[in-house]
């Protein structure tokens, strides 16, 4: 058992706390947000939807492992690590802002009372490692502090699954007791762990990761535009793509882009720092532009269905930008329906999970309390989020709800042939 603190109670960090101390640490999550603790310490209560999490809160907490506080100082005494996991959004250069990890680090060293390895989970930029050492070196000059990378690669909707069954747990610092420290932190875990020989090579390992698998969606969302002209079904090609061993079936899926508070955001922010040294990253732009094009697509192809947008009733099945989720950074939800919007049509939507978050960012909508009711009365029916509830619908029913049955398959979850059997005018991405 090791005493560990975690500072943030965003996505990354109050998952990292909660499956820490499910392995039997004890765990104090150092957040600023009081409310945030508050509701944490009292209630139990996670902000944000992320399957399991509540439950894995709820028992450690009442089992005594993990606790909540605004304290820098209470939350670090006696600790062994400290993990900083807090937010670093888009800068206005397009690089992370890594404010909030100075000033995460600077408290750290401030409130620490003894040796302490300082864990960045945070995604950060290349280099990062070294300012935290450096204003760690600044703010206490008493206590030792060896700072290791361990970035983390847990997907929204599994996240809980990714820490715990992981492909593999990468570690880098220039201090190699303290990565393999680090390492014995996840040994019930039974999974692969690299350590790389100094803590660049970490912090890159993390936007390669990211930059590679949104770079093959785009890689097949360009492809299902070819497919769509000569009339091949993308489904079928990135099947055969997927059996070859050297490609696999992974991150070949066609639809309306990727989305979310990583793949962006660190696509963007590996392009930004790869023309801070002169260099010219033109495949990391391209896979910027497809995104974003793709995205159009599905307004672009209502419209080839329905003629001019205004007036027209358009239903949103779907807003979180992937499913298991209430997330929508990113999403190519709000991108669809402001163009929508911006075009006159009247827009409802529903989303098992992200209405709410969906109201605040988009209150001209009409939100749904079902499938059915967001449905009925539309005269066309974009499908944007793949949650398994739209697979299990009765689309007969939607058929003969609709006042013009257009169905935009925008993930490619129906099957063409079945639905225009139903009534439906069909479109998918890439098929025919």
């Amino acid at each position: 058992m090791s005493r560990v603190t975690v500072v943030g109670a965003g996505y990354v960090g109050l998952t990292t706390a909660a499956c820490l101390a499910d392995l039997g640490n004890v765990v104090v999550v150092v957040e600023i947000d009081e409310a945030k603790v508050q509701a944490l310490s009292e209630h139990h209560h996670v902000h944000f939807y992320e399957p399991g999490l509540v439950e894995m809160v709820e028992r450690n907490a009442r089992a005594g492992r993990l606790s909540f506080t605004t304290s820098y100082a209470d939350g670090l005494r006696g600790a062994e690590y400290a993990f900083i996991a807090v937010a670093t959004p888009e800068g206005g250069d397009g690089e992370a802002d890594v404010t909030a990890v100075e000033s995460a680090a600077a408290s750290i060293a401030e409130a620490m009372s003894g040796p302490l390895v300082i864990v960045n989970k945070s995604t950060v930029p290349i280099g990062t490692g070294d300012m935290v050492s450096d204003s760690v070196k600044r703010h206490n000059g008493r206590h030792a502090a060896s700072v290791v990378s361990n970035p983390e690669f847990l997907r929204e909707g599994q996240a809980l699954g990714d820490f715990m069954k992981p492909d593999r747990i990468v570690i880098g610092s220039n201090d190699r007791e303290a990565a393999e420290k680090v390492a014995r932190l996840y040994a019930p875990l039974d999974a692969p762990v690299l350590i790389t020989p100094e803590i660049y090579t970490a912090e890159m390992i993390k936007y390669a990761s990211n930059s590679f698998l949104a770079a093959r969606i785009s890689f097949i969302n360009e492809i299902s535009r070819i497919c769509e002209r000569v009339n091949a079904d993308i489904k079928v090609v990135a099947e055969g793509m997927g059996l070859d061993q050297r490609i696999g079936p992974s991150f070949l899926d066609a639809g309306l882009g990727y989305g979310g508070s990583c793949l962006p955001k660190d696509v963007k922010a590996l392009a930004a720092f790869a023309e801070r040294f002169d260099l010219h990253p033109g495949l990391l732009h391209a896979v910027m532009e497809i995104n974003r094009d793709q995205r159009r697509l599905a307004v672009e192809k209502l419209a080839e269905c329905l003629g001019p947008l205004g007036g027209r009733a358009v239903c949103l099945w779907g807003l979180a930008f992937k499913p298991n989720t209430d997330d929508l950074r990113e999403a190519p939800s709000l991108d669809i329906a402001r163009s929508l919007l911006r075009s006159g049509a009247h827009v409802s939507a529903y989303d098992p999970a992200a209405v709410e978050r969906a109201r605040a960012i988009l209150p001209a909508i009409r939100y749904e309390p079902d499938a059915y009711a967001a449905a009925a009365g539309a005269d066309g029916l974009i499908l944007v989020t793949e949650w398994n509830e739209f697979r299990q619908v009765d689309l007969k029913r939607v058929c003969e709800s609709m006042r013009t049955p257009v169905l935009i398959d925008g993930r490619n979850i129906y099957d063409p042939a079945q639905m225009r059997a139903l009534g439906f005018t069909y479109r998918g991405i890439g098929r025919n």
